[in-house]
């Protein structure tokens, strides 16, 4: 049975990111984009990971496009966009699909762990968010709706 420490993505710089990296954290994994309703989200996703990252939190950004074309850049658009909007220092995949048949592995995954509204397992749209324990297993799915400051107490209760 597989668990998050088993997938690896490509960081936006091109190098290879494995999760195993961060075997024992808990994992915050939100698909993001730069033009979407939701993007002053990564305000509060850094506030979460500048607050909980040091008690073992790591917040990891997936910019996507596959909802609205809200993520049009390349890889050196969305990392200026994200340093210089919100000072994010995060990491972030490169851009990947979170649903259909070029899903990355990862988010196929998440979908599988732990549906959505309705038993429905795609992802909706942009800042969908999955909260992973430290025993890699997926602990909650949230909407994009829900802002990052309404996940604390569940971040605490990973984090033990």
């Amino acid at each position: 049975m597989a668990i998050a420490f088993d997938f690896e993505l490509t960081a936006l710089d091109g190098a290879r990111l494995p999760l195993a990296a961060f075997a024992g954290k808990a994992l915050l994994i939100v698909n993001t984009a730069s033009k979407c309703g939701f993007t002053p989200q990564y305000e509060g996703l850094e506030r979460l990971w500048r607050e909980f990252g040091p008690r073992g939190l790591v917040v990891l950004g997936c910019p996507c496009d596959q909802f609205g074309h809200q993520e049009p850049g390349d890889a050196a658009e969305i990392g200026a966009f994200c340093s210089r909007n919100y000072g994010v220092s995060f990491p972030i995949s490169a851009k990947l699909q979170v649903n259909g048949a070029d899903a990355d592995p990862l988010w196929r995954w998440l979908q599988r762990e732990k549906r959505g509204a309705l038993g429905i397992a795609a992802i909706k749209w942009n800042f969908s968010k999955f909260l992973v324990g430290r025993d890699g297993r997926v602990i909650a799915r949230y909407a994009p709706t829900a802002r990052p400051e309404s996940l604390e107490d569940d971040i605490r209760a990973a984090l033990g």
